[in-house]
């Protein structure tokens, strides 16, 4: 009985995220009791989606260092550093839509992006190797960008943060990888349908949580709603459309696809421990904003990806 609900939520994976979406904006009482457990939330996830994958998949090869480091040193650094250049060219740095923009690109990427990967049908190893390394870099990338924009907070706040988000990603990833190789070695198609169910409902579950200051937010000012909307889905879908179309015709060719995937669904809640007080409220909506393009990537833009990989 489980496992055929298990497989229905993996052949229904994009219809198990909206009606997550929806459950997010319809059922505020629900994502209000929500919001103390995602910590633990994401760590299940985390946890559900390393046994999903297994450990040989995530494993990359030593050479794998060459592009990985050098995407993270772009993606997390040298983009938010020249976006923020170009913000305070045009005298916009001190607006909150320039802190969501410089701290949306500096964040490692979110910890469903795994299940995103496989959602897309690209590779969940290669996305968990970015998703790691990303995180592990953090506290080093982050470091210039806190340095031009100082209304983010203490330096040490964030990198503690993000200390602790990695430490949480290899205790659960290592758990999901021993109860992998104990159970599931070598899973059969059926088993790893009902894998891929169970991490499609995990992950719609989370986004409850993650919406809860939206459905307040629309009651009160639906205009600033629609253009944190709108400012989280040109973020997300430029970073992605533009990551894609860079590499289709390079050497990194095969990585296009979990790279733009990185690139364009980011972990922005890392740094909600160290803003200040007048700068959290305006950005928790933008956080719940932010989770439409995120969640609605596997309706809205598989073709996009089945383009920009397709053979030529």
């Amino acid at each position: 009985m489980l496992i055929s609900i298990l497989a229905g939520a993996s052949s229904h994976a994009r219809l198990c995220l909206i009606a997550g979406l929806a459950a997010g904006l319809l059922l505020p009482g629900v994502a209000a009791v929500l919001v103390p457990w995602l910590p633990q939330m994401v760590a299940g996830l985390l946890t559900i989606t390393a046994l999903r994958i297994g450990h040989r998949a995530a494993l990359g090869a030593v050479g794998d260092l060459r592009w990985g480091l050098a995407s993270v040193a772009i993606l997390q650094m040298a983009l938010p550093l020249s976006a923020m250049g170009l913000l305070t060219f045009f005298g916009l740095q001190d607006t909150p839509a320039a802190l969501a923009i410089v701290l949306t690109s500096a964040a490692p990427a979110i910890t469903g992006s795994v299940n995103l990967a496989l959602i897309l049908g690209l590779d969940g190893g290669r996305m968990m190797q970015i998703l790691v390394l990303g995180t592990a870099a953090f506290p080093l990338t982050v470091l210039p960008v806190l340095a031009v924009l100082p209304q983010a907070g203490e330096p040490r706040l964030v990198v503690g943060a993000a200390l602790r988000l990695l430490l949480v990603i290899v205790l659960a990833t290592g758990a999901g990888f021993a109860l992998r190789a104990r159970f599931f070695p070598r899973p059969t198609p059926r088993q790893t349908q009902a894998l891929d169910g169970a991490s499609v409902l995990a992950f719609s579950f989370i986004v409850v949580g993650l919406m809860a200051a939206l459905n307040p937010a629309l009651r009160s000012d639906p205009a600033g709603v629609l253009h944190w909307a709108l400012l989280a889905f040109a973020i997300s879908y430029l970073l992605q459309l533009v990551t894609l179309l860079g590499l289709r015709r390079t050497g990194l060719r095969q990585l296009a696809g979990p790279l733009a995937l990185g690139a364009g669904n980011r972990n922005i809640a890392i740094f909600l421990v160290a803003l200040p007080p007048e700068v959290l409220v305006p950005l928790m909506v933008f956080i719940g904003c932010w989770q439409l393009p995120m969640y609605l990537t596997p309706m809205l833009l598989p073709q996009l990806y089945r383009w920009a990989l397709r053979d030529d």
